[in-house]
């Protein structure tokens, strides 16, 4: 008997033994990963090789573009970062570059870095390296990281033994822009289903510029074909700019072959022809997800028709039902497409005729804050371009906001400010009477919760104002001075998101050619959320590089707008005089596009004579006018920030020049012209512009050159007017423009005035001489 359990305990023994020796290695690896508090950590050695391929993100790129300085005895900032749905992390690590105050206690300060709430490593404080800019690279167990995952970097950190001051100027530690993350990621097949839409081609959790390729048919297409599949690709992409959202959207194209180790999209009516891709049988309008023939760990999406309306058809369910799809494959019986949106009603715009709520332009948990260090509130604000303000108090915002009432009267406020300009401050009141004004206290409401509720109505400044701005909100709450005393951290702050903006009492007028308001509000195309005012006029023959362009073009403006290009109209040159109702996009370069050279007049700039000619260079030279007179008389308004039409500058065709111009249409009065103009070397520089926030506001004016990552612009060519205005704002407006035309409405009005009063005098004498 005995004997018996001595040899199943020896068993049990033997099993126990092999399971510690299996999993030894990730114990051993955890171990490692872990310094122990005490050393200092010198700059390591490089993270070991892992399989898959090495990802590399920096701070700025994972969201925070701002300098991160942890202060007080406990300041914290999180990292977020996610991972597609179609990778798999095999290794990861965190290279953060650090920098400790010189004030500090080393047995007492130290930074903890944890992953999704599991501590990581602690970077103990080190009085050689204080002040010193330090780095380490830091391993993180792939098994602790999910689809969306934070990174927190916490400092521990005191300045003396004794009694000390929480907001010591002393207690800090910085973490610069430069610490990135290593991530390595290896694909994972995933299956062919219409419901993982938009997966795999666009991926949320993806952090990085979407780079989604497009496949059309080969050379042997016919024209109308090609437009058909160009209307169509323009609605995708439109969409997918939409869901890309801040981190922009390009659209690499080949025809007639498929890329390699890509998730693709292809446009196919039964007489495309694709190698390497036998199509399904196409029975009407159809979407079918696939295997990548050549790597079956990437999909295809086939947008598929009979015909050029089945084509369109297909794109246009996509663009408006990716959700309703299920299984490999889908064809549309019957789509009813929405009825034509109205002017100035994109979804992601301010309603031009209601008050909007704050809540319906931000998720609900931003509103609410905490703590006597803050998040600030910030709400995106993005109006219609064209909104006229002029000599308006502002756009008015009618605020709701609560906070724990202050014990006593302090400094505490809640700032607010649009982008980077102050707006002004709101006072947090004391709930005590016998410590504030007796009418302060009553005018204070208290909530069941013990909370202060105050209401007011402000006016956000115009020129403070743009197509994009943001909203900040931030509540600073005066930290009481005690001796040694904890400070209880239980204040509390929010906005209501019932509080309101209301832009609905302005009309819509603008100066054009406005630049700014195409590149930040994609005005005038956007107009109608669904484009169907907009005609995209490329070359006769199109090259890859002017279809790469235009995707880029839709998926910019359907960022702005958050809805599909429904209705954009796509042609060639050769048909643009059937659009003269219709705002125009023209999009080629210098040799392909002749709509450069047919309206040279009326473009504000002008193709040199030598170059067109075959001599030189091809360049365009920005023309000169001579209407400083007739301004005078008329009234001009323009930028002074901006170099005028006096200037001079070329654009050369075999440089990487892109130029962008707007000006009023040839075809008739009142409809604009923006035109592109970009060869195959120029293209992916004015596509970074448009999706690089600081190349995007350089973008102004009536031309702009991008120059690699440069944007110069400038004002030439005449102004004109694009919406309408109320007739005594219409008078008011132009009387303002012109001192002239005011001055001669003056002597008008007076000349009248005296021809009407002799005229009343030259009858009383008449009378009086009658009685007599």
């Amino acid at each position: 008997m005995r004997a018996a359990l001595v040899a199943r305990s020896g068993v049990v023994c033997g099993v126990v033994a092999l399971l510690v020796l299996a999993t030894a290695p990730v114990d051993i690896a955890w171990a490692q990963a872990r310094p122990a508090a005490s050393a200092v950590p010198a700059l390591p050695a490089a993270v070991p090789a892992a399989s898959g391929d090495p990802r590399t993100l920096n701070l700025t790129q994972l969201g925070l573009n701002y300098a991160i300085k942890l202060r007080g005895v406990s300041g914290t900032v999180g990292i977020p970062f996610s991972v597609r749905a179609d990778e798999l992390v095999t290794a990861a690590s965190l290279r953060l570059n650090y920098a400790f105050s010189p004030s500090l206690i080393p047995a007492l300060s130290h930074l903890k870095v944890s992953v999704n709430d599991v501590e990581v490593t602690t970077l103990p404080y080190g009085a050689a390296e204080a002040g010193k800019p330090q780095t380490v690279d830091i391993p993180i167990d792939r098994r602790l990281i999910a689809d969306f995952n934070r990174i927190n970097i916490e400092l521990v950190a005191h300045y003396t033994n004794e009694c000390e001051d929480p907001d010591h100027s002393s207690l800090w530690a910085t973490v610069d822009a430069s610490s990135a993350l290593t991530l390595n990621v290896t694909p994972l097949k995933v299956t062919s289903d219409l419901a993982t839409l938009p997966q795999p081609f666009f991926d949320r959790r993806d952090v990085r510029r979407a780079s989604i390729p497009f496949v059309f048919a080969g050379a042997s297409a016919s024209a109308a074909s090609t437009t058909a599949a160009l209307s169509a690709a323009g609605i995708v992409s439109s969409w997918l700019g939409g869901l890309a959202g801040y981190r922009g959207a390009t659209f690499p194209v080949t025809t007639g072959e498929l890329p390699t180790a890509a998730h693709t999209v292809v446009f196919a009516t039964p007489e495309s022809s694709i190698a390497g891709l036998i199509l399904p049988a196409i029975k009407g309008p159809t979407l079918t997800v696939v295997d990548h023939p050549r790597d079956p760990a990437f999909k295809l999406l086939l947008v598929m028709g009979r015909n050029a309306a089945e084509l369109t058809t297909a794109a246009s369910a996509l663009a408006l039902n990716s959700r309703a799809f299920t299984g490999a494959t889908s064809t549309i019986a019957d789509l009813q497409l929405p009825a034509p949106r109205k002017p100035h009603d994109a979804p992601r715009w301010i309603s031009s005729d209601r008050p909007v709520m704050l809540g319906e332009l931000a998720p609900g948990p931003v509103f609410s804050v905490s703590g006597y260090t803050p998040d600030v509130v910030k709400v995106d604000l993005l109006i219609p371009p064209d909104l006229f303000t002029w000599r308006s108090r502002g756009i008015p915002l009618d605020l709701q906001y609560r906070y724990t009432p202050r014990v006593r009267p302090d400094q505490s406020t809640l700032n607010l400010s649009v982008n980077d300009t102050f707006i002004g401050s709101l006072p947090l009141r004391a709930a005590n009477m016998a410590s504030d004004a007796w009418w302060n206290v009553f005018a204070l409401k208290l909530l069941p919760d013990g909370s202060a509720l105050h209401s007011t109505q402000l006016h956000l400044p115009p020129l403070a104002m743009g197509s994009r701005s943001q909203l900040r909100m931030h509540y600073y709450f005066e930290q009481p001075r005690t001796t040694c005393t904890p400070v209880l951290d239980n204040v509390r702050g929010g906005i209501d998101p019932t509080s309101t903006i209301d832009v609905s009492s302005f009309p819509h007028y603008i100066a054009m050619p406005e630049l700014a308001a195409y590149a930040n509000g994609g005005f005038p195309f956007s107009r109608m959320a669904d484009l169907a005012e907009t005609a995209v006029v490329m070359p006769d023959r199109a090259e890859r590089g002017d279809i790469e362009t235009y995707l880029a073009l839709m998926g910019h403006i359907g960022d702005v707008t958050g809805y599909p290009a429904l209705r954009v109209t796509v042609g060639s040159a050769s048909n643009v005089d059937q659009w003269a109702d219709k705002d125009l996009l023209v999009l080629g370069n210098l040799k392909n596009q002749p709509l450069f050279t047919r309206w040279a007049a009326q473009m504000p700039l002008r193709r040199d004579p030598a170059a067109a000619a075959g001599q030189g260079a091809e360049q365009f030279h920005i023309g000169t006018w001579f209407e400083d007179t007739l301004n005078l008389i008329q009234g001009s308004r323009q930028r002074e920030d901006l170099p005028t039409s006096t200037t001079q500058m070329s654009v050369f065709e075999e440089r990487t020049d892109a130029v962008l111009a707007g000006f009023q249409s040839p075809l008739r009065a009142g409809r604009s012209v923006v035109a592109v103009v970009a060869n195959e070397a120029s293209q992916p520089a004015l596509v970074n512009a448009l999706l690089t926030p600081d190349l995007l506001q350089r973008i102004q004016g009536s031309m702009s050159i991008v120059r690699s990552a440069q944007v110069s612009s400038l004002l030439s060519g005449e102004t004109y007017y694009v919406g309408t205005l109320p007739p005594f704002t219409w008078l008011q407006w132009n009387l303002s423009r012109s001192p002239l035309l005011l001055a001669g409405l003056v002597v008008l009005v007076a000349l009248l005035g005296a021809g009407v009063s002799f005229a009343s005098l030259q009858l009383l004498a008449r009378k009086r001489l009658r009685r007599q």
